[in-house]
């Protein structure tokens, strides 16, 4: 028969074999688990290793080494020639008592809260998985060219710059100073500003950024315009911030600002989102009559124009449009972009534009989202921008993203040019692919995705008037690219049957 001891072990220790956590380890949990919960007093002796790895059929080797992290946490005394004996825990991981809850239970934790909350059902995950072999996003880069062996090397000399070490006590005024120098630089060469540091800051992403700037202008019911089929991830900030989204009309020249003008008043809006190169899905780009017309009428009409650059770095034709934030002279526009869209996403950094008042709001936000942010990431970036390396790479990297437009374009005119239309566009690593005939689109996901191509639900576009897809082609290389639009064409196909 077993002692009361090893019934308890028995009863309470289950392991299975993981890739992730290895078989001594997730036995160690459990029996702190049952110390903590009291099922093991303090001064209990545990069998000997050949005794306890008889008893749950492990390996001798796996049961010492369970008794030497035990041992190692604090939690057993093992005494030569005598045994191994449960400690007293220390105070900070002293049991929580759940004396109603069973031994059977000691292996679970509540799925459920046992208090109400808030929840946030406007910031509900659409993240979806496969495992296809082949997926489509809406315009991501490809991780692929991220130059990893370069910015190991320039990441570890940042790490060893002597002057790191003294600002991280620093406050972030003072920690920021050199690289909002060179961010400002950058923007100042690339955007047409002219705007000093303190007109700038710097967040870990755009959406972030849109966040924080959200939280500032918006009230619930507050208006907030975006144009029709607009971003779906700026939609749930602003609903989580609780404003009431109306959309505008978008056209071959951007958001129609006379619909504005038609059915708004004054003081009746919020502010209004717009992309500062392609609307977000369809890639179109607000022209500059419009661009004119919208900042005389924010002006006349006090509201504020949130302009989102989420595509800078991907211009392929001509000279990239500046923001119309550089032409601001009200302070009617708040400016948000992203550094480094090439990288890996470790590196890449948010920052936002705008009047100093705005500024000094959005840092009392930052002060408690993300303090100190990343140094050694700034200091990587501010000696990337002064020695001109991140216009090398982005250089670098525009040529095979346009290359690789153009393939994607050339395989959509050999094989969808009976059942699609598309425009090239000058930059950006999406095509707006419309269908014609319509079908519908949730068909053809669900056979392509039988056929290894995965279609996620936030790249599909349809209403009465419009079926298409934001078909992003920049984390594809060229035989991928072939690859996708053959299944595309022949899910096209088996739906039209």
């Amino acid at each position: 028969m077993h002692s009361p001891v090893e019934d308890i072990l028995k009863t309470l220790i289950q392991f299975k074999k993981s890739p992730s956590t290895s078989i001594y380890i997730q036995i160690t949990q459990q029996i702190i688990n049952a110390i903590q919960r009291g099922y093991l007093p303090e001064g209990t002796a545990l069998p000997g290793t050949r005794k306890f790895s008889a008893l749950l059929s492990i390996n001798r080797n796996t049961a010492v080494a369970v008794y030497d992290e035990l041992a190692s946490q604090g939690w057993v005394d093992i005494v030569a020639n005598k045994g191994t004996f449960v400690l007293k825990p220390d105070k900070k991981t002293v049991a929580i008592k759940a004396a109603s809850q069973g031994l059977e239970k000691l292996k679970t934790y509540p799925k459920t809260a046992g208090f109400p909350f808030q929840s946030s059902f406007h910031l509900a995950s659409t993240q979806e998985f496969s495992v296809c072999t082949y997926v489509i996003n809406d315009g991501q880069p490809d991780l692929r060219l991220h130059p990893t062996y370069q910015f190991s090397k320039w990441y570890s000399a940042s790490m060893k710059r002597t002057s790191l070490i003294s600002r991280w006590n620093q406050n972030q005024e003072q920690s920021y100073t050199s690289f909002n120098k060179q961010l400002c630089n950058y923007l100042n060469a690339t955007r047409g500003f002219q705007i000093p540091p303190n007109n700038i800051v710097s967040t870990r992403s755009t959406e972030m950024s849109l966040y924080m700037v959200s939280q500032l202008l918006i009230q619930k019911k507050d208006v907030v315009l975006v144009g029709d089929l607009s971003n779906y991830k700026s939609n749930m900030i602003f609903q989580q911030a609780g404003a009431t989204i109306k959309t505008i009309p978008v056209d071959a020249h951007g958001i129609q600002v006379d619909f504005i003008e038609k059915n708004f008043t004054k003081g009746s809006i919020r502010c209004v989102y717009v992309c500062a190169h392609r609307q977000y899905p369809t890639t179109v780009t607000l022209s500059a009559e419009r661009r004119l017309q919208l900042l005389q009428l924010a002006k006349a009409y006090q509201f504020a124009i949130i302009e989102d650059d989420f595509d800078y770095d991907f211009q392929f034709e001509g000279s990239a449009m500046v923001p119309m934030a550089s032409a601001d002279g009200a302070g009617v526009v708040i400016y948000l972009g992203r550094l480094g869209q090439s990288f890996f996403p470790s590196f890449q950094i948010g920052f936002i534009v705008a009047p100093e008042n705005i500024i000094n709001e959005a840092k009392n936000y930052l002060q408690i989202l993300d303090k100190q942010g990343d140094l050694i990431q700034k200091q990587m970036l501010t000696e990337l921008i002064a020695e001109g390396e991140i216009h090398r790479l982005i250089k670098k990297n525009i040529t095979v993203y346009k290359q690789r437009r153009d393939y994607l374009c050339a395989c959509l005119q050999m094989y969808f040019k009976a059942y699609a239309t598309w425009h090239i566009p000058a930059g950006g690593l999406a095509v707006w692919l419309c269908f014609s005939p319509r079908i519908s689109l949730v068909k053809l996901a669900e056979k392509a995705k039988k056929n290894n191509l995965f279609l996620p639900k936030t790249i599909l576009y349809q209403n009465k008037s419009t079926c298409a897809i934001r078909l992003g082609f920049g984390h594809l290389n060229e035989e991928e690219i072939e690859a996708v639009v053959k299944i595309l064409q022949q899910s096209f196909e088996e739906v039209l049957l």
